[in-house]
């Protein structure tokens, strides 16, 4: 069973905007999935549907086998959620909204546990939520949703608001909770933190999953390729490493020499290439970064500051 299906998924807004476009989306239970996209690109649309705060226009949904829109009961004790930019009680403590939530769900969970999982830390428990932080607000909304050993976590810009030991950690939590059998599945635009946890991503775009597959695959299905540089003592007017198969470009710096690959394993033949005819000094070998393949598949960068905007704002 999948944590997480859909099948023709489809929501439009009035005649003229179509914030998604028959999503086909499988998530498989115990992955951590990096749902990714430009703002406008129909993410957060998709998710309020999976908790059907939206209704589709057409196609279907499950999560954890249950129908997003007609068992949403049982949906809801199995999952938790933390949205974009929730809201907390001013006047409420830390603890008390944990508390609230436990009594929710109706289950045993140790407040003071799940807020020292989260990070947050004891002085700040028992102080009003008005006055904290973004990042503290997020570490809250974490241990919120962790309530009831959910058996999938749906994270909207989870690491919103930390600082870079926050992201750390949140990483650190996200790979325990899948290691103990939790999927989860989140969106962000820190592409870093979604390269150092994801098994799988998928890519959004104008309403289109335009891409879903583990990085490494996206990697080598990406008309960029994969580059090296080397460093050599002096370039021989005889190199011509642009005449090998597979070598898409060649800049030459100097001695600093940088060959792209459409194949990443036409690398070692560069550099035995190389070696043949001059000192090589320095190898530096690297793989196509996230950021570059999601500029590929989005045609911008992840504030979609150059993505045309046609969809609903996501």
């Amino acid at each position: 069973m999948s944590a997480i299906e859909t099948s023709g998924l489809t929501k439009r807004f009035g005649e003229d905007v179509l914030a998604v476009d028959s999503l086909d989306l499988q998530v498989e239970e115990g992955e951590i999935f990096g749902f990714l996209g430009p703002n406008g690109a129909g993410k957060s649309t998709t998710i309020n549907m999976l908790l059907d705060f939206l209704r589709p226009t057409e196609g279907t949904a499950t999560v954890l086998g249950y129908d997003a829109q007609r068992e949403t009961d049982e949906i809801r004790q199995r999952i938790g959620v933390l949205p974009e930019g929730a809201a907390l009680y001013d006047r409420l403590t830390g603890r008390e909204h944990v508390e609230w939530v436990i009594e929710t769900k109706d289950t045993n969970d140790d407040a003071d546990a799940i807020l020292n999982h989260v990070g947050l830390e004891p002085d700040a428990r028992d102080r009003r939520a008005g006055g904290y932080s973004k990042g503290m607000g997020q570490r809250l909304g974490l241990g919120m949703a962790l309530v009831g050993d959910p058996d999938l976590l749906i994270l909207d810009e989870p690491s919103s608001g930390l600082d870079p030991n926050g992201i750390q950690e949140m990483r650190e939590l996200l790979r325990n909770e899948a290691e103990n059998g939790t999927t989860v599945f989140f969106s962000s635009h820190i592409l870093s933190e979604v390269e150092a946890v994801c098994d799988r991503v998928g890519i959004m775009n104008r309403g289109n999953l335009v891409a879903k597959d583990s990085i490494e695959a996206l990697r080598d299905s990406a008309e960029s390729g994969a580059s090296i540089t080397l460093t050599v003592e002096s370039v021989p007017q005889s190199l011509d490493v642009a005449g090998l198969d597979g070598v898409t470009d060649v800049s030459i710096d100097g001695t600093t020499i940088t060959a792209t690959c459409a194949d990443p394993a036409m690398k070692v033949d560069v550099v035995r290439h190389v070696a043949r005819v001059a000192t090589v000094l320095d190898i530096h070998s690297e793989e196509e970064s996230l950021e570059n393949l999601f500029n590929a598949y989005t045609g911008g960068d992840p504030d979609g500051s150059t993505v045309e905007k046609q969809e609903v704002t996501a």
